[in-house]
C-alpha cells in the first residue's frame, strides 16, 4: 500500500542575522560565508542572511553587502536581508536579495526603543519600500512582540489583526508573527494564528518564536495546529534580544526539524548534517550555545547496555517469580 505523502513545513534560518547581531565577538566575513554555504545545503526553505542597516546600529553585520556578494546562490533556497528604511532596502536589492524582510512591533513602546520610530511612522516607510521592491524581489513583514510586550505587556489580539489588516493593504503577501521576548503561550499562539489563517487565508504566515522561558518548541506545535506551516529558527539557538535581558535565543532549528520529524511531517531538512554543522557553533562563536539535539542526538538514537544489566527475558522471568 502506497504511504500518504507526509505534510511538508518550511524551515526558514535566522542564526546569520538575528543570532549573530547579537554576538559581542565579530564573526569574520569568510566565516559567515561558510556557515550560510553549509547550511544552504540542509534543505532550509530560506535563509535570512544578514541586516542592511547602519552599522553603528550593527556592527555585528557591517559586512552585509560582502557576505550577500559572496555567498553560493543554491537553486531553491531563498536568501533573505532584513532593512529598516529606503536606503537600506536599496542597498539589499542591488545585493540581488531574493527577499527584504522589513519589521516593525506591535507595540509602541517596543516599537521605539527597537527602532526609534512610532508605530504609525513604520508603517510609513514600509509604504515607501514596498513599491520600490515590487517586481524585483519579495517582501516579507515581520510584526515583533505580537504576543506579548515586555513594557506594555499583553497585546490585544485585535491589535495583531488590525496591523496584519493594514500590512496586507500595502500589497504585503508575507507576514511573520513574532514573539520577540518569549511572552507567548501555546493557547495564546493557536488562538491568534488561526485568527489571521482564518481571516488572509491568501498570505503566507510564518512563526518566528524565542525560547527565553522554554516554550518555543510548544508554541511551534500550536502555531501548527492553528494552520502555519513555515518556521523561523536558529541554529543551536542562537540569538536573543536586547530587551531580554540574560535570556536564551531564538527557537532551535535542529531541536525545531527533530520534533516535527518525530511527529511525521516533512521538513525536507538533513537533521544529520545539520545538527553536525550545529556543533561546529561554539568554536565559531566562542561560547556554549542553548540546542539541545546536538548535545543528545536524536530520539531514536540506541547505546548499549550498562555491563551487567539483565537481559529482558531474564529480568522479566526475576520478576514473575
Amino acid at each position: 500500500m502506497t504511504q500518504p505523502a507526509r505534510k511538508r513545513l518550511y524551515i526558514q534560518e535566522v542564526s546569520t542575522r538575528d543570532g549573530f547581531q547579537i554576538e559581542p565577538r565579530f564573526i569574520p566575513t569568510a566565516q559567515k560565508v561558510g556557515l550560510i554555504d553549509a547550511l544552504s545545503q540542509m534543505g532550509l526553505a530560506k535563509i535570512e542572511v544578514t541586516s542592511f542597516v547602519s552599522p553603528k546600529a550593527i556592527p555585528a553585520l557591517a559586512d552585509a553587502a560582502e557576505v550577500m556578494q559572496q555567498i553560493r546562490r543554491v537553486p531553491g533556497v531563498e536568501f533573505s536581508a532584513l532593512v529598516a528604511n529606503v536606503r537600506g532596502c536599496e542597498r539589499a536589492l542591488a545585493a540581488r536579495v531574493d527577499e527584504i524582510n522589513i519589521v516593525m512591533s506591535a507595540s509602541q513602546t517596543h516599537n521605539r526603543a527597537n527602532l526609534r520610530m512610532t508605530c504609525e511612522q513604520s508603517l510609513g516607510v514600509i509604504r515607501q519600500i514596498v513599491p520600490i521592491a515590487r517586481g524585483q524581489t519579495a517582501v516579507n513583514a515581520s510584526i515583533s512582540t505580537a504576543f506579548g510586550c515586555p513594557f506594555e505587556g499583553d497585546i490585544p489580539a485585535a491589535r495583531v489583526m488590525e496591523l496584519v489588516d493594514q500590512l496586507a493593504a500595502l500589497g504585503i503577501e508575507r507576514l511573520a508573527l513574532c514573539d520577540t521576548t518569549g511572552m507567548a503561550n501555546p493557547v495564546q499562539v493557536r488562538r491568534v494564528c488561526a485568527a489571521v489563517v482564518a481571516g488572509w487565508p491568501e498570505l503566507t504566515f510564518t512563526a518566528h518564536f524565542h525560547n527565553t522561558r522554554a516554550m518555543g518548541l510548544a508554541n511551534a506545535v500550536a502555531a501548527l495546529e492553528a494552520g502555519v506551516d513555515h518556521f523561523d529558527a536558529s541554529l543551536g539557538g542562537l540569538g536573543g534580544c536586547p530587551f531580554a535581558p540574560g535570556a536564551t535565543g531564538n527557537v532551535c532549528t535542529e531541536d525545531l526539524v527533530h520534533m516535527f520529524e518525530m511527529m511525521g511531517y516533512n521538513t525536507a531538512v538533513d537533521l544529520d548534517a545539520l545538527i553536525g554543522i550545529a556543533l561546529t557553533l561554539p568554536a565559531l562563536v566562542g561560547h556554549d550555545v542553548p540546542g539541545q539535539v546536538m548535545k543528545a542526538g536524536r530520539s531514536s538514537r540506541r547505546y548499549p547496555a550498562p555491563d551487567g544489566t539483565e537481559s529482558p527475558a531474564a529480568s522479566l522471568h526475576r520478576r514473575c517469580d
